[in-house]
């Protein structure tokens, strides 16, 4: 379930960011128009968003090294 976001580097972490960004965004549309095959992929994206921001976060205070 879990997808290792621990090996990506910064910059490959922030261009899947903004990938799950649109497909989050495109979900929540489709949940609104009533095109939705899984509804709880709404969760796990945002889940898997959380988990891209934190690492994202470690980055930026210098826990994490690049």
């Amino acid at each position: 379930m879990k997808d290792s976001f621990k090996d990506l580097a910064y910059n490959e972490l922030l261009t899947k960011r903004e990938e799950l960004k649109k497909q989050y965004r495109d979900l929540r549309f489709n949940v609104v128009i009533g095109h939705v095959d899984n509804p709880l992929e709404k969760r796990t994206l945002r889940k898997k968003l959380a988990r891209i921001n934190t690492i994202i976060h470690e980055y930026e205070l210098g826990i994490r090294k690049v």
